[in-house]
This record gives C-alpha cells, sequence and structure tokens, in this order.
C-alpha cells in the first residue's frame, strides 16, 4: 500500500483546523498509520526544504514553519500520493478548486494549511525526516 507524508502546518493547526482535515483524509479511505505534534526546528526544515534553499522564499518559509507547532502524519492507501495532493489544492490557495484543503483553510502560498509528497519518492526521503526509524519500524509492521 502506498505511503505519504502530510504536514498540517503551523497555520492550520494553529487555528485548530487539524481535525477538520484528518477528517477529510479518513472520509476519503486513507489510513492514518502515524501522527504526531512537533515543533519543527531549522535543522529539519533545512534537510525537508533542502531543494528550496536558493530560492528566495527559502528564509520566509523556514521561519514559517519553525514558528509553531504543526501536525505530522503518514497516511496510506491506493494512489495516496497522487489523491492526497488532488485533495489539498494547489499551492496557491488562490487557485485551489472548490472544496480542498487549501481553498477552506489556507491563507496565501507559504500560509497554505498544508504539505504532501509529491512522489513516491519524495515520500521515502521524507518519511524518515519526521518518523524515527522505530517510528518507521512500527509504522511497517503495523500494517
Amino acid at each position: 500500500m502506498e505511503k505519504t507524508l502530510v504536514l498540517i502546518k503551523p497555520d492550520a493547526f494553529g487555528n485548530g483546523d487539524a481535525g477538520n482535515i484528518l477528517k477529510r483524509y479518513e472520509d476519503e479511505g486513507f489510513k492514518i498509520v502515524a501522527a504526531k505534534v512537533m515543533q519543527m526546528d531549522e535543522k529539519i526544515a533545512a534537510i525537508h526544504y533542502s531543494e528550496h534553499r536558493e530560492k528566495s522564499f527559502y528564509k520566509n518559509l523556514v521561519e514559517f514553519m519553525t514558528s509553531a507547532p504543526l501536525m505530522a502524519l503518514v497516511l496510506s492507501g491506493e494512489n495516496v500520493i497522487s489523491r492526497v495532493r488532488e485533495i489539498n489544492g494547489a499551492t496557491n490557495p488562490a487557485n485551489a478548486a472548490e472544496g480542498t484543503i487549501r481553498k477552506l483553510y489556507a491563507k496565501d502560498n507559504t500560509q497554505n494549511a498544508v504539505h504532501a509528497s509529491d512522489s513516491p519518492e519524495s515520500a521515502a526521503r521524507e518519511i524518515p525526516i519526521f518518523f524515527s526509524a522505530i517510528e518507521i519500524f512500527e509504522l511497517v509492521h503495523s500494517v
């Protein structure tokens, strides 16, 4: 079964939207196989967003993502990566389709409620950033 990393970002988590977002994923038939609330630090942000390091928005993104707690999730399900990205909507909430998570809960390109892995390779890279080897072992053996 395919797995993906989802982050409920500090804006949505702080606004109390996590429950609605989790319910949406579950209503779509995805299984939450791992979840934790955490505060991202600059080291984790640098690893997670390494491909954006030279981009103009990187500094603001790291400041935002380290500003308050977030919720990290691993979801599993059939075609979970592509389906979650569709449910989340366009990165810019102004361009997101009606009913998508970003249309409902996002403010702008940075404070856009959620992050989700964009490919199986990204999921394989991102999940270990947020979940330890022990957590991954338990994740693999619980499904």
